[in-house]
């Protein structure tokens, strides 16, 4: 419930990786708690937006839990607009939760995920759109996905989604008016009411066009390499990340499963699952890695193609093309210092070929621009991207942009004002949605569920 005092641990825990660790309280009861269990020397005062020195004490048993640090921000001047404390703790999984503990024990009760910009939602400190940048921010995995969630943190996608529906409330408003006082008012000018749709429609279709470039930049990309045992897969995992992340060796069959490796390409986040070799083997071990591999090519979003020159394009190679074909695919002509790649007969059905002597870190420039024009996305950067919508936000705005191309048939049609009203208090609605207005509990809860606990 909104009235209780919360209490979480706000920064991951990593056991002597870290080196401060934060427990966050929120709440009418977080100073009183504050000032039970934590001792400032001298003549500190305890005053909002100031930082204290001091210990934390057992209230019953005054046995010191830590050295820490005490951050004092009052209503309504804090995230949550609560009463909001924040106790900086040595880092470590024992004295952060000697702290928690202690606060549970004063009367909070632990936060539920994403329940303190929850509350800074609820007490209008943010909006949704801004509440789900927070999330944004947090899990970013590139500079730039961090950069659009601050972008979104800082209102720009609330701001366009909030004048769009403040133009469909307008029309409603000026619709509504020459139902009820037909007679009282001027006609409705009908053609400026065509041209604010039309321009409404046009933002519409313009922030829809950012749903899956945004959601490219937050999830990424999984890529696999796939191909015949001592091709170079290895070894163009090991060029592109500059890293021995794979075994490389003249043997076949090296590689007994899929090896990882994250890198970003054009502010993408890539996921590069270097494959075992496919082929047919008696060895029990290697036959777990090719079923490995084959898996892991069903569920890559981008198939790296993986030929050897020299031995040019064989049946294995055509066996494991069958399987993979389906899939977005870039074909990589390897080893090309040791033969032609023109003497290479592939299908003519593949138009992305890039040539590469991994060895002698070759072609890694051309793979990664493959990559980009393979998504269609080469230049995409974060000034070039101010937002991009969530899968949430683009459903709702999807049904705000067919209900608003609903009234311009009803218009087209001249039908009466009555049904103008319907399909525009459906896209009201909707737009409302994204921002957080008129938003359901439920939604509200699928939502905030997602966030960290102490978030």
């Amino acid at each position: 419930m909104q009235g209780e005092t919360i209490a979480a641990i706000a920064t991951a825990i990593v056991p002597e990786q870290g080196s401060i660790g934060i427990v966050r309280v929120s709440g009418k009861e977080a100073l009183p708690l504050a000032r039970r269990i934590f001792h400032a020397p001298g003549n500190q005062r305890w005053a909002s937006h100031r930082i204290l020195y001091g210990s934390i004490r057992h209230p019953e048993t005054g046995e010191q839990v830590d050295e820490a640090l005490l951050l004092i921000m009052q209503a309504p001047r804090s995230f949550t607009r609560e009463d909001v404390v924040e106790f900086h703790c040595h880092g470590g999984m024992i004295p952060v939760q000697r702290v928690l503990q202690l606060c549970l024990e004063g009367g909070a009760r632990l936060a539920g995920p994403g329940e303190f910009s929850l509350r800074a939602f609820l007490n209008g400190r943010i909006d949704l759109t801004q509440a789900e940048s927070v999330a944004d921010l947090v899990g970013a995995r590139s500079p730039q996905a961090a950069s659009l969630a601050l972008a979104g943190l800082q209102g720009k996608l609330a701001h366009p989604i909030r004048h769009l529906r403040k133009i469909c409330l307008d029309i409603l408003a000026e619709v509504e008016a020459r139902i009820d006082f037909e007679d009282d008012l001027p006609p409705l000018d009908e053609e400026q009411v065509k041209k604010d749709l039309k321009g409404a429609l046009g933002v519409v279709e313009e922030i829809l066009a950012t749903a899956n470039r945004g959601e490219l930049l937050r999830s990424g990309l999984k890529v696999a390499i796939v191909g015949r045992p001592n091709v170079g897969k290895s070894s163009l995992l090991n060029a592109w990340s500059r890293s021995d992340r794979a075994i490389v060796t003249e043997l076949p069959g090296t590689t007994r499963d899929v090896v990882e490796s994250s890198l970003i390409v054009g502010g993408i986040p890539i996921q590069v699952l270097d494959t075992a070799g496919i082929r047919h083997t008696v060895d029990t071990v290697e036959q777990i890695g090719v079923a490995r591999s084959r898996q892991a090519a069903q569920t890559a979003d981008l198939i790296l193609f993986t030929l050897d020159t020299p031995s040019g394009w064989t049946p294995e190679d055509d066996e494991i093309y069958q399987q993979v074909k389906h899939r977005p695919l870039i074909l990589i002509l390897n080893k090309i210092d040791l033969a032609s790649p023109q003497q290479v007969h592939y299908p003519p059905e593949i138009q992305q070929v890039v040539y590469t002597a991994v060895a002698h870190h070759q072609g890694i420039p051309d793979l990664e621009q493959a990559i980009l024009n393979t998504i269609k996305t080469g230049q995409l950067t974060a000034t070039n991207l101010d937002i991009a919508i969530n899968q949430r936000q683009a459903a709702a705005l999807t049904r705000a942009k067919i209900a608003l191309e609903q009234v311009q048939q009803t218009i087209n049609e001249q039908l009466p004002l009555d049904f103008w009203t319907i399909d525009l208090r459906s896209a009201i609605q909707a737009l409302g949605e994204i921002t957080g207005e008129g938003v359901t509990e439920s939604v509200l809860d699928q939502i905030f569920s997602r966030f960290c606990i102490g978030k």
